[in-house]
C-alpha cells in the first residue's frame, strides 16, 4: 500500500515538473523567463524548455497591435469651456522585456499621459479651433506618446479623437448659430440672384430702348429721305411742267378748306390773297373764252400786280404784306 502510494506521488511530480519544463508559446506572442528571480531569456513562438522549479515563465505578452478605448476626459479650453474628449489610441508592444520591467502598468501610463497632453494641446485653444483641428490634436498626442513609451518597448502607431462634447447649453448655442449662418447665406444667395435678375432685366431693357431709338432713328432717317426725294421730284415736275397763273390760282383756292380744318379752328380767316386768286381765275377764264392769255403782271381787274406796284400799294393803304395771311380788322379784305 505504502509503495502504491509513492509510486503515484512520482508520477504526479514527474507530470509537474514535465509541465514546468515543457512549454509552447503561440504566434504573436512573447514569455519572459525569470531564473531564480532574475530576467534569463525572452521566449519566442515554439517550443520552449525550463528547469523544472528554477525557470519561471511571466504571463505571455501579446505583441499585435491594441486598440484601447479611454473614458472621456474633461478639457478645459481657452475660452474657459469644459468639454469632454474620447480618445482612442491604437499600439503595438515591440520589447516585451522593457514592456515588463520599465514600467508597472503601461495602460495607466499611456492613459495618463494622453489626458495630460490633451490638456495641454486643447487647453491652447478655443472650442470651434479644438473641433475643427482634431488632426493636430492626434499628430500632437501621438509625438508627445511616441517620446514617452520609447523606453517602455511601446510604439504608438495612431491616436484618435473619438468625439468632443462641449455643454449642452453650448451645443445650443453653437446649432443657433449655424441656423443662423445657413439663413444669412440663404439671404445673400437670394439677393444675390435678385441683383443678377435685374442687372439683366435693365440690361435686356436698354439694348431694347436702344435698338428701338436706332430703328425709329432709322425710320425717321428713310422717311425724311423719301420726303425729301417727294419734294425734289415734285419741284421738279412743276418746273418741268411750267405752270401757269391760272393753275397756281386754282391750287390756292384748293388749299384754303384744309387750313380750315381741325377742331381747335373757331374762327376762319380769309387770306387777303384771296381775291386775288378769285379775280386771276375769272381773268383766266375770260382770256379763254377770247382767246388772249393774261398778262403774269396783271391781274383779273387789269391792274399792275408786279411787285413794286403791290409794294406801293400797300405802303399808300397802310396793308401789311409781310405775312401769307391778313386778319379781319388790319385793313385786308375778309370774308
Amino acid at each position: 500500500m505504502a509503495a502504491a502510494i509513492v509510486a503515484v506521488v512520482v508520477v504526479v511530480v514527474l507530470l509537474i515538473a514535465m509541465a514546468r519544463t515543457i512549454r509552447i508559446v503561440p504566434q504573436a506572442r512573447a514569455g519572459i523567463v525569470e531564473r531564480l528571480g532574475r530576467y534569463s531569456r525572452t521566449l519566442n513562438p515554439g517550443l520552449a524548455v525550463l528547469v523544472p522549479f528554477v525557470d519561471r515563465l511571466k504571463p505571455l505578452i501579446d505583441l499585435r497591435e491594441q486598440v484601447v478605448s479611454f473614458p472621456p476626459q474633461p478639457v478645459i479650453t481657452e475660452d474657459n469651456l469644459v468639454v469632454q474628449i474620447d480618445t482612442v489610441l491604437y499600439f503595438t508592444i515591440t520589447d516585451p522585456k522593457s514592456a515588463t520591467y520599465e514600467i508597472q502598468d503601461p495602460l495607466k501610463g499611456i492613459e495618463q499621459i494622453t489626458v495630460t497632453t490633451l490638456r495641454n494641446v486643447v487647453g491652447g485653444m478655443t472650442l470651434e479651433t479644438a473641433l475643427t483641428s482634431r488632426d493636430h490634436v492626434n499628430a500632437a498626442l501621438r509625438g508627445v506618446l511616441d517620446d514617452a513609451t520609447g523606453k517602455w518597448g511601446i510604439r504608438i502607431n495612431r491616436v484618435e479623437i473619438k468625439s468632443i462634447d462641449p455643454p449642452g447649453s453650448i451645443q445650443e448655442a453653437m446649432e443657433k448659430q449655424m441656423r443662423a449662418d445657413r439663413d444669412k447665406r440663404a439671404a445673400i444667395l437670394t439677393a444675390e440672384g435678385v441683383k443678377a435678375s435685374q442687372i439683366l432685366t435693365a440690361e435686356g431693357q436698354k439694348q431694347a430702348a436702344v435698338l428701338t431709338a436706332e430703328g425709329a432713328k432709322q425710320a425717321a432717317i428713310l422717311r425724311a429721305e423719301g420726303d425729301a426725294k417727294a419734294i425734289d421730284t415734285v419741284f421738279a415736275a412743276i418746273h418741268d411742267g411750267r405752270p401757269d397763273q391760272e393753275l397756281l390760282s386754282y391750287q390756292y383756292l384748293q388749299m384754303l378748306p384744309q387750313l380750315a380744318q381741325g377742331s381747335a379752328n373757331k374762327v376762319f380767316v380769309i387770306p387777303s390773297e384771296f381775291t386775288d386768286a378769285f379775280s386771276g381765275i375769272g381773268k383766266a377764264l375770260a382770256n379763254r373764252a377770247v382767246g388772249a392769255p393774261p398778262s403774269p403782271a396783271e391781274g383779273s381787274d387789269g391792274a399792275d400786280r408786279s411787285p413794286a406796284a403791290l409794294g406801293a400799294g400797300d405802303r399808300s393803304t397802310g396793308t401789311d404784306t409781310t405775312g401769307p395771311r391778313g386778319e379781319l380788322g388790319t385793313g385786308d379784305d375778309a370774308a
